[in-house]
């Protein structure tokens, strides 16, 4: 997927379990199939997965992910992973890696709740109790989603015109340059900053649980409304709204992030990652169709 990907073979694997955490010798290890971006990911036996980066970069990540996996652990009624343990580089793999509890459920990609009311219920339950995380005077930091939507305006425009021939280029820079004007934020809140439908379980139409946590930070209060758009029909999605209590200008602010994540994903992942390219796909399709 990325030009730089790390090549991460199993026994490779199978060598760093064994020699960091001999207590799992005798478990079985096996990759597991995702459509996830950033990690590749191995079972551990029935109850642990590991996670290991896919792309060099900071080495500290995982720390900082582990961390936020802590924080999140409990706060709402609804499962996310239990950080167990964290690993080391060693035998050509360069990075960090870590260990975690293996949360039953199936991934909305495979089981789409996007008609489902109570799924929608339980998710603006979900964000509500992230939100009441106390950010103990944390501010949005660094250049990713959740600061402003005026920052992203090159990369925006530059996914623009790499999907010419792929999408509506025209009608998607109008809506951007709506976008990137809406009013600015108040008080950044805790969010987990990432959901999308790889990222979260479903069970009977209702949310199983939340995946890829590591991401929790002090952000937009938009930024988790990003759901909206990635999971949701129209009827759930107004009562996603509605359960939230979100104001016109948050909601506008919570489309236009989605629309800044998803605009990246149909071009970038077409050939590599189709179920990524499709979730963009759908999500700004749903964006145009609102209006």
């Amino acid at each position: 997927m990325h030009p730089n990907q790390l090549d991460i073979p199993l026994a490779t694997v199978r060598t760093l379990v064994t020699e960091q955490f001999p207590q799992w010798t005798d478990r079985p290890i096996r990759p597991v199939a995702t459509s996830g971006t950033v990690n590749a990911i191995f079972r551990i036996g029935p109850t642990l997965a590991a996670r290991f980066p896919l792309e060099p970069g900071d080495p500290d990540a995982v720390a900082r992910e582990f961390a936020a996996a802590r924080e999140l652990l409990g706060r709402t009624r609804f499962p996310t992973p239990e950080p167990v343990a964290i690993g080391a580089p060693g035998h050509g793999y360069p990075l960090p890696w870590s260990v975690q509890t293996w949360l039953p459920g199936v991934p909305a990609t495979d089981d789409d709740p996007a008609a489902s009311v109570p799924f929608a219920r339980d998710l603006a339950e979900f964000i509500g109790g992230v939100r009441a995380i106390d950010p103990r005077g944390r501010t949005f930091t660094g250049t990713g989603r959740g600061g402003t939507l005026r920052s992203h305006d090159a990369y925006v425009l530059s996914c623009i015109e790499k999907s010419e021939t792929l999408l509506d280029a025209r009608e998607l820079r109008r809506l951007w340059s709506r976008f990137r004007d809406l009013p600015p934020t108040r008080l950044p809140v805790m969010n987990h900053s990432d959901l999308i439908p790889g990222n979260v379980l479903v069970a009977d139409g209702r949310l199983a649980g939340v995946l890829d946590v590591g991401g929790l930070k002090a952000a937009d209060p938009a930024l988790d409304l990003v759901a909206a758009w990635h999971l949701l029909d129209p009827g759930p999605r107004a009562v996603l709204r509605s359960g939230l209590g979100c104001d016109d200008p948050e909601w506008e602010r919570g489309k236009a992030w989605a629309f800044q994540q998803a605009i990246g994903l149909v071009w970038y992942y077409l050939d590599s990652n189709p179920t990524m390219s499709r979730m963009g796909r759908r999500t700004l399709e749903r964006i145009l169709a609102d209006g």
